[in-house]
């Protein structure tokens, strides 16, 4: 064995795989864009996974009275109380029931954190940034100003969703 070999045995072993000399590129430069996709209902959507910093499982959601219906209340994060969003109606769409389960999406945009409660988390995929499409303009009204491509995954349609306009619409309509 050689002395670097020695030293660094991982490396030794990532050198000696046939056709791996040349570092690979990122996504980023492959023009691929992480999502999570997730459900709400039967539909499926997607944020960018640079905007979720943590899926964690549903947990107990203390309400706040007086807030608007899509903050559905407050969890406990590590010590840290973060605000919980019902998106299904922050889409317009029928809230899930209580009983539920489900998961959130702890993501940020605009200087914002908050909690994301989806049905299920589906799946994190990177995609090609040619195959996200424009959004066809039969989408209803406050879906179609959320959403900023679709694309279809395992034979699904899936839109992809602005989470910074999500964000300024909640504040506007909360003010």
């Amino acid at each position: 064995m050689t002395e670097i070999e020695d030293d660094d045995p991982l490396g030794a072993l990532l050198a000696a795989r046939p056709g791996e000399d040349a570092p690979t590129p990122d996504s980023e430069s492959q023009g691929l864009v992480e999502l999570v996709v997730f459900a709400l209902g039967e539909q499926r959507f997607a944020l960018p996974g640079a905007r979720i910093a943590e899926i964690l499982p549903l947990v107990a959601i203390h309400p706040v009275p007086g807030c608007p219906p899509a903050l559905e209340g407050v969890i406990s994060v590590r010590g840290e109380i973060t605000s919980v969003l019902c998106l299904a109606t922050l889409l317009g769409r029928p809230a899930p029931t209580p009983a539920t389960r489900g998961a959130i999406l702890l993501a940020g945009a605009r200087e914002i954190t908050s909690g994301l409660r989806v049905e299920r988390v589906v799946d994190v995929v990177d995609i090609a940034e040619h195959d996200i499409l424009e959004p066809p303009p039969t989408l209803p009204s406050m879906l179609a100003r959320a959403t900023t491509g679709v694309f279809t995954a395992k034979g699904q349609t899936v839109a992809v969703l602005d989470l910074e306009r999500l964000f300024i619409d909640f504040m506007k309509e909360s003010a």
